[in-house]
């Protein structure tokens, strides 16, 4: 019977077959597959956080809102209660319609740590939020930036503590993660594993001194790094990359790490509508178009390999064509 068995797997692996090349290229992209989780993701997965001295160097914390008069009413405390000996909260008003400048106001009177900057018209020179952003960056008095958003809040009150222990001499940017609430749905689930995706890739090429990109609900850099590049000239007329874009350009092999204590996240609540959630994402995807070179061959490889990886497979096994060698390299 093994003879028997043994001649019809050679029957089945005719290289005239066509079954066979997309047997082979099920093989060849699995292996592909394997190389970047091995790698690659393997860095984050067995990343440990290394015990980091408490950190005193004061930080500016910049945050850009347009109408967020509620997110900011929610989420500005936990910005502004921070267990941190010495920072500042920079809010951009981005001339909102709503109520934020009010509300900015009244929390200046109980925060003294919090800094409104009110722009009192649309200026469209810049796209976005990179005018707002470089003009808070610009009015921070201090050398270490922080970003965020007004729909997050930090994980805890350690957020600040965290990243700006991660800072050296020669580590000039910090990448963090900006993850979502848990809440019911679909939606919700595909939101979180897409941030979930999207953070093993950027933070294990980091890992691996490819640092390529980061999230604007969560990372920090030097002020003399943001200028010494030209903010966000190079790219001004893109609406979106005043994060991915801007790292992609600035970031290099030493002067990037990233920060993974669970204190050190941002926390935020996903969309509730695909069209708004499909919207963000088209956003990101056109910024993507703009990094360099040698990113987008390293992405590209990984997401159509992996494509082809389940097509593959998917047809494998609707034809029942050699499930024998398909199901053990798929699982």
């Amino acid at each position: 019977m093994p003879g028997f068995n043994n001649h019809i797997l050679e029957a089945n692996l005719n290289p005239r077959d066509w079954e066979f090349y997309v047997l082979a290229l099920f093989g060849l992209t699995g292996l592909i597959q394997l190389i970047y989780y091995w790698l690659v993701f393997s860095r984050l997965a067995f990343y440990r956080s290394k015990p980091r001295e408490g950190a005193t160097e004061p930080v500016s914390v910049v945050i850009c809102a347009k109408d967020e008069y509620h997110n900011l009413k929610k989420n500005l405390p936990y910005f502004l209660e921070q267990d941190y000996p010495d920072y500042e909260v920079v809010v951009v008003d981005d001339a909102s319609d709503d109520d934020t400048a009010e509300l900015l106001e009244d929390f200046a009177r109980e925060y003294p740590r919090l800094k409104p900057v009110t722009i009192r018209q649309n200026l469209n020179f810049f796209r976005g939020k990179k005018f707002p952003l470089a003009l808070g960056i610009k009015s921070a008095k201090h050398e270490l930036i922080l970003l965020s958003d007004a729909d997050c809040r930090p994980a805890g009150t350690g957020w600040i503590g965290q990243m700006a222990a991660s800072f050296s001499p020669e580590k000039e940017i910090v990448l963090g993660y900006g993850k979502y609430e848990h809440r019911r749905g679909f939606l919700d689930k595909l939101v979180r594993f897409e941030t979930v995706m999207t953070a093993l890739q950027y933070l294990s090429f980091a890992l691996s001194r490819i640092p390529y990109m980061g999230v604007g609900r969560n990372l920090a850099y030097k002020k003399t790094l943001f200028f010494r590049a030209g903010g966000f000239i190079s790219h001004y007329k893109i609406s979106s990359g005043d994060d991915d874009l801007f790292i992609n350009r600035v970031a290099g092999r030493r002067n990037t790490t990233v920060s993974l204590n669970p204190e050190a996240f941002t926390v935020s609540r996903a969309k509730t509508r695909f069209s708004d959630w499909w919207r963000q994402k088209k956003r990101h995807l056109t910024s993507s178009g703009f990094y360099k070179t040698k990113h987008k061959i390293l992405l590209g490889a990984f997401s159509f390999s992996q494509f082809l990886f389940y097509l593959s497979f998917a047809f494998l096994l609707s034809i029942n064509y050699n499930i024998v060698l398909a199901l053990p390299l798929f699982a």
